[in-house]
């Protein structure tokens, strides 16, 4: 039988997975979770503790006869019996089926809806109505599985349940409504039969279903930020004049950074670099301010909100308006691939963020695909000209008038006059 410490900080709901399959099993974890025995920032930066677990993350498992392990779902399954991890190989793949499900499906749309309301992530409106998509997807397929089932696999509690309702917990306990609830009655069923079964509540406690949805709550967010630490007092003015030189000395050697703080070998790379020219420095200053209405094409209706301020408020002196076509739409397979390429492509281009906005959108199917776009640049040129940005190479003119070829396959870029022209 497994005996361990379990390493955690409170209420982490990935731990509870282990402690719950251990409260099943018989297995004997110590949970440290608090001073002194665990003190999360600093415990799980030590180097005795990087030795056995490089990550430095948590959970992580230490066993008694020193196994030690790391990631949530490998810790539950090491302290589960036979009977949680599936009895038969079937039985076994389908508890492996449901883990699975659960970190790719549940846990990403959860995230994006619940730790804003938690204040642990800034509020994105689109990701946020994204997520409410994807649950209801999500709900929709536990509803029907669990029609005629008590539980996920087999007759009684297994990994699968375990770990599909820990990851929902904080669903349930936040934003998870009544009305939002009503369509999916096996699944409320089931997730309460597992939260009120003995080993669930000696490691979760009463869980109380929300009755009113969580909303973001800007103020608890501000009080999440770690805080700047006030600047050291200055020594007083007399023993500083009667010691110069002994105060230079200490000024250089206050600025010395702590060895914790010493750049990786890409931040000195980065810090080394000369700073280049702002290509839009030669530009006047705009009454079009970007910020602001990137915020409210975040947080508000796009059609009725975010579009209407654009149109009312945009600077056709200031910002040129350009469409974008993938050049080789052949190449694209799967869907999910082709919206890595996009997403990669605005990860490169984060140094224009303050200078552009843009709307990217994958078209078709699996192997019948295309990519097109349109885009708001600071003034009235193509921002993609020369080197814009050291290590890309020389555009081509590909068509008459302003098309261009730019890195990234990107076919052409052509100025979207008609745009400005449909408007008063």
């Amino acid at each position: 039988m497994a005996a361990g410490t379990l390493y955690t900080y409170p209420e982490n709901w990935r731990a509870f997975k282990a402690q719950i399959a251990a409260q099943y099993s018989g297995a004997r974890l110590k949970v440290a979770s608090s001073p002194p025995a665990f003190t999360f920032g600093q415990t799980n930066r030590t180097p005795a503790f990087l030795n056995n677990f490089p990550l430095g993350k948590v959970p992580a498992y230490q066993g008694d006869d020193g196994f030690c392990l790391f990631e949530s779902n490998a810790i539950a399954h090491y302290l589960s019996n036979e009977a949680l991890r599936g009895a038969t190989p079937q039985a076994a793949a389908q508890v492996l089926q449901w883990v699975s499900f659960a970190d790719s499906e549940i846990i990403p749309p959860a995230s994006a809806w619940v730790f804003p309301t938690l204040g642990i992530m800034q509020f994105n409106k689109q990701a946020t109505e994204q997520a409410k998509e994807d649950i209801k997807k999500v709900l929709g397929l536990l509803n029907q599985h669990l029609n005629t089932r008590t539980f996920l696999v087999g007759e009684r509690v297994s990994l699968a349940d375990i770990t599909v309702a820990c990851s929902m917990v904080w669903l349930y306990k936040q934003v998870l409504e009544p009305s939002f609830r009503q369509p999916y009655p096996n699944v409320t069923r089931w997730f309460v039969t597992c939260v009120n079964q003995p080993q669930f509540k000696a490691v979760l406690g009463e869980v109380k279903l929300c009755e009113k949805m969580a909303q973001f709550d800007a103020k608890k967010f501000a009080e999440m930020q770690p805080k700047k630490e006030a600047p050291a007092k200055k020594e007083k003015a007399a023993k500083e004049a009667a010691k110069p030189q002994e105060k230079k000395e200490k000024k250089k050697e206050e600025k010395k950074p702590d060895p914790e703080e010493e750049m990786d070998d890409c931040d000195a790379v980065l810090a080394a670099e000369p700073k280049a020219k702002d290509p839009f420095a030669h530009l006047p200053k705009s009454s079009f301010v970007m910020d602001e209405f990137k915020r409210k094409y975040s947080n508000e209706d796009t059609l009725t909100v975010a579009l209407p301020h654009f149109w009312d408020n945009f600077d056709r002196e200031g910002y040129s308006i350009w469409y974008c076509v993938y050049k080789y739409p052949e190449e694209l397979t799967l869907t999910f691939k082709s919206c890595n390429l996009i997403t990669g492509m605005f990860q490169r281009l984060d140094k224009l963020r303050k200078n552009a906005f843009a709307s990217v959108i994958l078209f078709g199917t699996n192997n019948d695909s295309s990519i097109s776009g349109i885009w708001v640049f600071r003034g009235q040129d193509l921002a993609f000209t020369g080197h814009f940005w050291e290590g890309e190479i020389d555009r081509e003119m590909q068509c008459p008038g302003p098309l261009w070829a730019i890195p990234g396959k990107i076919k052409c870029w052509n100025r979207f006059q008609s745009m400005l022209d449909a408007q008063p």
